[in-house]
């Protein structure tokens, strides 16, 4: 477990409180089922003997996938990615959970990311964010947001959107435990309340908005290159697209670049550099409301 440096975290600090408590919550709503991707990854075993990965994935009545990556080395790296996806047959947004943990900083997104733009879908906003409001208000001082970020990755996040840099403390910790699991509560909340759509045309867009988030993600993973370190290119491709990311290749057939034609370079490959498109944001770009206000100049 992660340990000494940076005013660190002691042996006793694990992501895996998150996910078992996680668990446990979901458990006393619906009842879940191993997911079929979770026989292929559950004893995926690192090359390194300090690291231990532990994967998790289910499935329920109104979720298409709920499912945790923790990646945990010695003294060195903690890792959690968490995420939940409902069937296409509701536009819930996607519970996300990530936070990346060293003996220096712990970088950390915490969000329910839309399914549709909330700038362009005020419905869509009013519908899952406008009461969900006071959550980051609670939160905004205790987790202040990290500093510049781009409106590329900007994309996908709400208005309720944590993004923060800590110092990996004890103290900061538990404020993050306490707004991942009031995050994960809301979102149980959310499906619970959720009403099965039955317009074919909208359950389509919403597996297509869905798609869309797999395949940006699927590609823009940027925890990609520690996987690829700790299990190899063809294992860390596997877990991206078959795990974490499990539907990309299954609920549609679109490309990233039919999605995003913005990222094709001139010999057809995707323009792999990160962050190239848009201005950059040095604080919160949504007012106390929920509406995009946007605050910076071109980045």
């Amino acid at each position: 477990m992660s340990g000494g440096g940076g005013g660190g975290l002691g042996a006793g600090f694990s992501y895996q409180k998150f996910v078992h408590v996680a668990l446990e919550q979901t458990r006393l709503r619906t009842a879940l089922a191993p997911h079929p991707s979770q026989e292929k990854f559950k004893f995926i075993k690192p090359n390194e003997d300090n690291t231990v990965l532990n994967a998790l994935s289910f499935s329920a009545p109104k979720i298409r996938l709920l499912r945790s990556l923790t990646i945990e080395q010695k003294n060195s790296v903690q890792v959690l990615d968490f995420a939940a996806f409902s069937e296409p047959e509701y536009d819930l947004p996607i519970f996300c959970a990530n936070a990346f943990t060293s003996p220096a900083r712990s970088i950390v997104v915490l969000d329910l990311n839309p399914l549709y733009d909330t700038t362009e879908h005020k419905d869509y906003r009013g519908k899952y964010y406008r009461n969900l409001m006071p959550l980051i208000h609670k939160y905004s001082e205790l987790l202040p947001w990290g500093g510049k970020i781009t409106s590329e990755s900007l994309r996908f996040f709400s208005p309720i959107v944590i993004w923060t840099i800590l110092e990996p403390t004890e103290a900061n910790h538990q404020v993050l435990y306490s707004a991942f699991m009031d995050y994960c509560k809301v979102w149980l909340e959310l499906m619970d309340e959720a009403v099965r759509e039955t317009s074919v045309e909208k359950i389509d867009r919403n597996r297509e908005a869905q798609h869309k988030y797999l395949t940006w993600r699927a590609e823009k993973d940027p925890g990609y290159s520690l996987l690829k370190k700790l299990i190899g290119e063809c294992a860390a491709k596997d877990l991206v697209r078959e795990f974490l990311f499990e539907g990309v290749d299954s609920l549609g057939t679109k490309s990233f670049l039919e999605y995003f034609p913005e990222y094709a370079q001139e010999d057809g490959t995707v323009n792999k550099k990160r962050s190239m498109i848009g201005k950059s944001f040095e604080s919160r770009p949504w007012d106390a409301h929920g509406q995009f206000i946007g605050d910076a100049g071109d980045g």
